[in-house]
Parts: C-alpha cells; sequence; structure tokens
C-alpha cells in the first residue's frame, strides 16, 4: 500500500487531526451556548441598568429601571417580551464561540509547539501554559470581537423596543452591514480593548486557579482525582475567572451598547478609561460586578 493510500484508510481525526479537533470543540462551544445563552442576557441587561452616563445624557428615555437581580431580571424578560425573547442574539453568539474556540485553539498550539517550547522532557511548563493561555484567548476573542458587538446590541433590542425606541436591526446580516456602513471595518471592533483584557484576565484566573485547588484538595484532602474534585476545581477556577473578568465585561458590554454619531464615535465614553472612571464616579465600585453571578454560573 502506498503512503497516499494508507493516509486516505486512516480515520479522519487522525488525517486532520486540528481540523477534526477544530470542528468537535466549535460544535460542542455552540451547544453550551444555546444552553446557557439566558444567562448571558440576563448578565447583559444587568451591566446596562442604572448606568449613569445615560442618565446624565438624558438618553434614559422615561425613568430608570431599577436594579432588579439575577432571577427578576429574567422573569422580567419573560413576563414583558416572552419567552423567546431569552434566545435574542443567539445567532452571533454562536458565531462568536466558533471564532474564538478556532482560532484560540491554532494560536495556543502555535505558541506551545514553536514560540515558548516544550521542555527536554517534551513536558509544558504551567507558567508557559498560563501565559500560552492568556495569549491565545486574548487573540481568539479579539478575531471574535465583532461578532460579540453585534450580540450585545441584539440583546438591547427588547429593551429598546419596551422604552419606545426603534429597532436598530432586523436581523444578524443586517446588523453587520449596518454597522460597518455606519462606523467602517473599526467600527466593528469597537470594545475590543477591555473584551480582549477580559479574556487574557478570565483564561489566567480559570487555568490557574482550577490546576492549584485540584493540586491542594489531592494534597490535604481525602478525595482522590474524580468527578468531584474537577466540579469543586471548577467552581473554585470559575469564581476567580468571573471576580477578576467581570468588571472589564461591564466596560465592554457599556461601550458597545451605547449610541453612536454618523461617523461611529460613542455619545458616552470617549475610551474603556473613560467608561470605567464615569461609571465607578457614577454608580460606586461595586457596579464593576453587576451580572456578577450570572457570570460565575455560566463559567
Amino acid at each position: 500500500m502506498s503512503p497516499a493510500e494508507e493516509e486516505k484508510s486512516l480515520p479522519l481525526p487522525e488525517r486532520w487531526p486540528r481540523a477534526s479537533k477544530f470542528a468537535l470543540s466549535a460544535c460542542a462551544a455552540a451547544v453550551a451556548e444555546l444552553v446557557t445563552f439566558p444567562l448571558d442576557l440576563t448578565k447583559t441587561r444587568l451591566q446596562v441598568q442604572g448606568e449613569a452616563a445615560v442618565h446624565r445624557s438624558g438618553a434614559a428615555g422615561g425613568q430608570a429601571v431599577p436594579y432588579r437581580g439575577m432571577l427578576r431580571t429574567a422573569t422580567g424578560i419573560v413576563r414583558e417580551e416572552g419567552l423567546r425573547k431569552l434566545w435574542q442574539g443567539a445567532t452571533p453568539a454562536v458565531y462568536r464561540h466558533i471564532v474564538y474556540s478556532g482560532v484560540r485553539m491554532v494560536a495556543y498550539e502555535h505558541l506551545r509547539d514553536t514560540v515558548l517550547g516544550r521542555s527536554e522532557d517534551e513536558s509544558f511548563p504551567f507558567w508557559k501554559a498560563v501565559v500560552g493561555g492568556m495569549t491565545a484567548g486574548a487573540i481568539g476573542q479579539f478575531f471574535a470581537s465583532p461578532t460579540d458587538l453585534v450580540k450585545v446590541q441584539m440583546q438591547m433590542e427588547g429593551k429598546r423596543k419596551l422604552e419606545g425606541k426603534p429597532l436598530r436591526f432586523r436581523g444578524v446580516h443586517h446588523a453587520f452591514m449596518k454597522i460597518l456602513s455606519e462606523g467602517g471595518i473599526r467600527g466593528l471592533w469597537a470594545g475590543w480593548v477591555p473584551n480582549v483584557q477580559r479574556a487574557a484576565l478570565v483564561n489566567m484566573g480559570d487555568l490557574t486557579t482550577y490546576d492549584s485547588v485540584k493540586h491542594f484538595l489531592l494534597l490535604n484532602t481525602p478525595l482522590v482525582d474524580n468527578s468531584v474534585t474537577h466540579s469543586i476545581a471548577s467552581c473554585c477556577s470559575g469564581l476567580v475567572a468571573a471576580v477578576l473578568g467581570t468588571p472589564a465585561d461591564v466596560v465592554k458590554t457599556r461601550i458597545m451598547n451605547q449610541p453612536r454619531d454618523k461617523q461611529g464615535r460613542g455619545l458616552l465614553y470617549r475610551s474603556s478609561m473613560d467608561c470605567l472612571i464615569q461609571t465607578v464616579q457614577g454608580e460606586g465600585f461595586m457596579s464593576l460586578y453587576k451580572g456578577f453571578v450570572p457570570t460565575w454560573m455560566r463559567m
């Protein structure tokens, strides 16, 4: 049998390992996104409630919406907009996961094998895994940022309708084209700085905490390496990732959701730092953790 025939006889995962890994990770990410998407929608609505810059600009369009908490916000969406609206913006969210997962996977493997390099015994040191994970996550999030922008803006359409404001988009394709026509290519990457920061911080918190907690439990408790240990480590790593990443996520959501002029420039915030300062000054430091509970639950 010739080498070409032998290669054709191999299973697809062995013939195209990276393509197969990408397809499987994209499918898994899409399913996970659809299952947990109501939490993401609730988180986004919580993050913009009580936005001080909106009230100062007079763009609130009525009385301020009370900060109702995760459960009351979710039930309010169902009651006021309908059950299906809990999945509004799910399509660009799936697009985002496909782009993010694929780019992150390819970037991480390139960093691991080419840039950072393995040790002489072919192991990959923990600190290199953290650096590689943070960098790959940031790169993946940068490329996926336009889909995140569309997702956030579509998630807010139901709220705009309740406030008597006109809807901005007819669908995902119309949203991309409208943002592109108004703000150009740069407009599609509005809010990319806090978005990339969030991805790097979440990856750092997740990678470092999970491994540390798992080793601590195995060394200092009667627990063995089983599903219970992994579940506890996952909860702890998700908590740390949420603590580190939520402030950047709040800033990202507000930057992406703010109204813009005809040139695509934000009318409420000049930059991510300006948004951070206005949020803390107008609403207090803990406003940076709006939407924390659904963020942690998704992780």
